[in-house]
């Protein structure tokens, strides 16, 4: 109440009205079902003068009087935020952007409410109270964050961002301990498992910890322990142990119906000794799966070979193999090779599957409420160690091990999918994938600028081999190097999946290891229902083309008819092939956006090639974009895409479009667009047009123009001042001369001359304004004297 008088003081004298509201406001606690029926016009003077707390309740009766609180909470960012909020053009509400970034900023400790009075309300609870309208958060540093979501005093602020959160974001991380890291799981579990959170995305961790990094990509797929290993302030997950009552229910029914089975089986086979139910049996007793066996007893002891071949014979996904010995210098084989020489432990592969089965169960249940905390990372930290052959270490630590021993041990060796494998399919680690809890998993995975060691992609292999509700997977800028062939090895197995929903795939890197179209023609080849897909290298590995042995070139595989829209293609200065391409678009006739992006053209004749291809057999295509392709001398078929009829947008980006070309090919590029209706957007960056043919391009509006361009981008074309104002001044008259009737509403100016005469720049773009909008920047231009050089 003091904060508001003060702050009403300082603004000056006050109209009884106002200072009536203000007395209202500090007794809302009295009178806030009075306040919200109170009319409209009334409403309207007090609602500014409300803290948050009243202010968020206040929504429902300022909507029934017809009131909008919009201008409120963006004057509420104005003042405490103090920032201008990236794209704030595309805010749509205010309350929500200012709720949301306040939950950060009070988690992250970096606003204190006391600083304006209008947060300072004893009824706030600055995170329980905003957390509702939080749907992207962003976890950074050593996870502090997670940490105070966990503590027991927000239990309730959890559960509503499980109900909130969409996008959980993951920035700049540290090493952690293992109190954080357990803090960390805790918040995954019930924010991804039990939650809504459908994308999980990490950016800029130039040296991960693999352990954090695991257990981010092990949970987002949605594998872990039983939850009642998860214990939640001394209790385990009441959800998880909700969905085992419920599965322990399916289990009885089963094994009842099972045991009605084995009893006629029993009557038909009584006298034979090796009958699977004895032998069942036995292997139960063998394998110590007792009801009342411990876990660390079971988890302490070494795995078994028998085990191991029944798990990889389960398996359905692809298996790629290491080339490199396991044990003692010795060469591996392959899952197959060892069944085919251990007939014995093939046929009693029913019998070890029954067993297992019953083995798993008794780990359920021989967990308590108070499992060992290290018993939460045991999963995490074998997947991660475990190497491609499928089969596991026999000497593995045991229940009590340090974790980081586990996440140090010995990367093994590239992915290369061998071809013994393929036949069988294995997985690297799948016996601890499978022996986990399945729960809900995220749809979208995003890593932006974090190295991928041998060992981390192997095991991002086995996560995405069974990730069925993936939609959208982005690897940009990780370093993979050879390792893309274990991604791929992954991304096929997966491929194989009927339920498989994977529809976007976008892979950047700075190398290249192999061909982009050959990575182009592998991937979709493997997934033909892809509706995104963007390839992009900055350069060419000098030893691109050793790829591992058993990993044939995909330039011969066969692409079936896919449903892409949209590809994206980046060349690190590769020739483009069109005898690579055209397969692609043939087999892509639902293709709308294609972007070629620093290709070079090896003879005049290829780009003709892939302008047939593209007018015979993607008729639906909207977007065409070139960007650092020399086109200096391919007027012709520049000429030919502006004729298209289909074509909305096309882009011309850094192509050297006028380098060798004269004045009478830029007469025919304006009449090419003036004549054609169905170009939306013409984007022209980088080509040098200077003032002059800037000034000219003002002719596609003129009275005789039948053109229905929108949009027209000129950036980092050395414009000057004095040549924007003529093609203002141009512009106007011909919107003049058809009676203010164009459908011309974007221009774009980024990185032009526009800082040599401010007077003459603000004129032109204040006159510009009145006409389109404009969007530019504030460009140092003495960076350009290159540029200027060349246009003089």
């Amino acid at each position: 109440a003091a904060a508001l008088s003060g702050a009403m003081a300082a603004e000056g004298p006050r109209s009884l009205f106002a200072l009536s509201a203000a007395a209202v406001s500090r007794s809302m606690g009295a009178l806030e079902r009075d306040v919200w029926a109170l009319p409209g016009h009334l409403l309207r003077g007090l609602l500014p003068l409300l803290t948050v707390f009243r202010l968020e309740r206040a929504e429902g009766a300022a909507r029934r009087a017809g009131l909008s609180t919009q201008p409120i909470w963006r004057k509420l960012w104005d003042d405490v935020m103090k920032t201008r909020p990236p794209n704030s053009e595309n805010v749509t509400c205010w309350r929500k952007k200012f709720l949301e970034t306040f939950f950060s900023n009070v988690l992250h400790g970096v606003l204190d409410v006391s600083s304006d009075w209008r947060l300072n309300d004893h009824h706030f609870s600055p995170l329980l109270h905003s957390s509702p309208h939080v749907s992207q958060l962003t976890l950074c540093n050593m996870l502090q964050g997670a940490v105070e979501l966990t503590a027991e005093r927000n239990q309730k602020v959890l559960e509503n961002l499980a109900g909130s959160l969409r996008i959980l974001k993951f920035q700049h991380l540290l090493s952690s301990d293992q109190s954080i890291r357990r803090s960390l799981v805790l918040l995954l579990h019930r924010l991804i498992h039990h939650g809504s959170v459908s994308q999980v995305s990490m950016y800029s961790w130039p040296v991960p910890d693999t352990v954090l990094l695991v257990l981010i990509l092990s949970m987002s797929a949605g594998f872990w322990r039983s939850g009642n290993a998860l214990v939640y302030h001394s209790s385990p997950c009441s959800l998880c142990r909700e969905e085992d009552k419920a599965q322990s229910q399916e289990t009885a029914q089963e094994q009842a119906e099972r045991g009605r089975y084995d009893e006629r089986e029993w009557s038909d086979g009584e006298n034979q000794k090796g009958s699977p139910r004895a032998l069942e049996e036995a292997d139960a007793e063998v394998n110590g799966c007792g009801a009342d066996t411990c876990l660390n007893s079971v988890l302490s002891r070494p795995r078994s070979p028998p085990l191991q071949n029944q798990v990889c014979e389960e398996a359905s996904s692809e298996v790629p193999c290491d080339d490199t010995s396991i044990q003692g210098g010795s060469s591996p084989r392959c899952i197959s090779d060892q069944l085919s020489c251990h007939p014995v432990l093939r046929k009693t592969r029913r019998r070890m599957k029954s067993a297992v089965g019953k083995k798993r169960r008794c780990l359920r249940r021989s967990r308590g409420p108070y499992a060992d905390p290290e018993d939460l990372y045991d999963f995490v930290f074998t997947v991660a160690r475990e190497d491609n052959s499928g089969l596991l270490d026999k000497n593995s630590a045991t229940e009590g091990e340090n974790a980081e021993n586990w996440s140090t041990s010995s990367p093994g060796s590239p992915c290369t999918g061998h071809a013994g494998c393929k036949k069988r399919g294995g997985s690297a680690g799948i016996f601890s994938l499978k022996a986990a809890h399945r729960f809900r998993s995220v749809s979208t995975l995003e890593l932006f600028s974090i190295p991928l060691t041998g060992e981390t992609c192997r095991t991002l292999s086995n996560l995405l081999s069974s990730w069925v509700s993936l939609e959208n997977l982005v690897l940009s800028y990780n370093g993979l190097g050879a390792d893309i062939f274990c991604i791929l090895s992954g991304l096929r197995a997966l491929s194989r999946h009927s339920d498989c929903h994977l529809r976007v795939v976008r892979v950047s890197d700075v190398f290249s290891h192999m061909p982009c179209m050959e990575l182009v023609r592998c991937i979709l080849s493997a997934f033909p229902q892809l509706h995104t897909l963007s390839v992009s290298f900055d350069l060419k590995n000098q030893l691109e083309g050793n790829r591992p042995e058993g990993n044939p070139s995909c330039s011969e595989v066969e692409i079936p008819e896919s449903c892409l829209e949209q590809l994206e293609i980046r060349f690190p200065r590769e020739p483009l092939h069109t005898a690579f391409l055209l397969p692609v678009l043939k087999a892509s006739k639902s293709l709308q956006q294609l972007s070629l992006d620093s290709a070079t053209l090896p003879c005049s004749q290829e780009l003709g090639l892939l302008l047939e291809v593209l007018k015979e057999c993607n008729p639906n295509l909207k977007k065409l974009s070139f960007h650092d392709v020399n086109l200096a001398e391919h007027q012709k078929e520049v000429l030919l895409l502006l004729q298209d009829p289909v074509l909305q947008e096309i882009t011309f980006s850094f192509c050297r479009l006028f380098e060798s070309s004269t004045t009478e090919f830029l007469s025919e590029i304006i009449n090419t667009v003036k004549r054609n209706s169905s170009l939306k957007s013409l984007k022209l960056p980088g080509n040098r047009l200077g003032n002059h043919r800037l000034v000219a391009l003002a002719d596609i509006f003129s009275e005789d123009s039948s053109s229905s361009l929108c949009q027209l981008d000129v950036s980092s074309n050395c414009i000057k001042p004095d040549g924007l104002l003529e093609f203002t001044k141009k512009l106007e008259g011909h919107i003049q001369q058809r009676g203010g009737q164009i459908q011309f509403t974007h221009l774009r100016l980024f990185q032009n001359w526009l800082d040599q005469d401010a007077e003459t720049a603000q004129e032109a773009l204040r006159r510009l304004k009145a006409v389109c909008s404009v969007v530019n920047d504030s460009w140092d231009s003495s960076q350009a004297f290159a540029d200027y050089i060349s246009v003089m």
